[in-house]
């Protein structure tokens, strides 16, 4: 099953999500509202699969999808912001995001996408 930690400022969000891949069989593992704190967590939990915001305080997304990418553990992200302007996502995906998707995102659709990065 795929393990998954959920990064969100906004707990709505991730009450959201964690609903929306659990009932789809992923295995939340955890959250987290900040970069920070999801730094933490990825070396200590070792996700197989992350989805990260890019506005949040303290650390936001892509400065954390920059630390991430020099760890010696890689979880597969996915970024899930409401900053869809093409150069957050090509900054994203230059940092090593594997998708992106738009807040706000249609269930399906959000769905869909993780399966691609589900096992």
């Amino acid at each position: 099953m795929t393990n998954v930690l959920i990064v969100d400022d906004s707990a709505f969000i991730r009450i959201q999500i964690r609903k929306l891949l659990e009932s789809n069989g992923f295995n939340v593992i955890d959250d987290a509202a900040n970069g920070n704190i999801a730094l933490r967590k990825i070396q200590e939990l070792r996700p197989d699969l992350g989805t990260l915001d890019i506005t949040m305080p303290e650390m936001d997304g892509l400065e954390c999808m920059k630390e991430i990418k020099k760890m010696d553990y890689l979880p597969t992200v996915i970024m899930v912001s409401a900053m869809g302007q093409e150069k957050f996502v090509q900054e994203a995906i230059l940092n090593g995001a594997k998708d992106f998707i738009i807040k706000p995102f249609k269930n399906e659709e959000f769905i869909r996408n993780m399966n691609k990065y589900k096992y």
